[in-house]
């Protein structure tokens, strides 16, 4: 970062560390996803614990969703930082990203994109089909 952008080091800084933070979170609907869809598979009700895994597979791509959000303004910053010819002000995360909003149909197709990325949708699509097995032998 230039010496003369501080508050875009800063702005950089403070992107990577909730970037990070959405990571952790979403190992953590993972881990209960798994937990919470082994025990409903084999004690509950196979038809809660599917609901259940699809609801957390949807909350885990709607928080894959704003962590890519987080990333296309880091990309813009770093860009930046390659080339002083543009001008990008700190600060700018909500601006530019209210500037490119879709509509209602576009943010339901960008958390479904995220949603049904492999490294998201690992393990709701295992859980979904061992929990639809028990559901067809039980």
């Amino acid at each position: 970062m230039p010496p003369d952008q501080p508050d875009l080091a800063h702005e950089w800084a403070t992107l990577q560390n909730n970037i990070e933070q959405y990571e952790r979170n979403s190992l953590l609907i993972k881990l209960v996803a798994v937990t919470l869809g082994l025990l409903l598979a084999a004690f509950g009700p196979a038809p809660l614990g599917i609901g259940a895994v699809l609801v957390l597979w949807l909350q885990e791509g709607i928080f894959r969703t704003s962590q890519a959000r987080l990333g296309a303004r880091i990309e813009i910053i770093e860009a930046r930082a390659r080339s002083d010819a543009g001008s990008t002000a700190a600060f700018q995360l909500h601006t530019d990203w209210h500037a490119q909003r879709p509509g209602t149909a576009g943010l339901l197709a960008e958390y479904a994109r995220n949603a049904l990325r492999p490294t998201v949708a690992y393990p709701y699509a295992v859980l979904l089909m061992l929990t639809g097995l028990v559901l067809a032998l039980g």
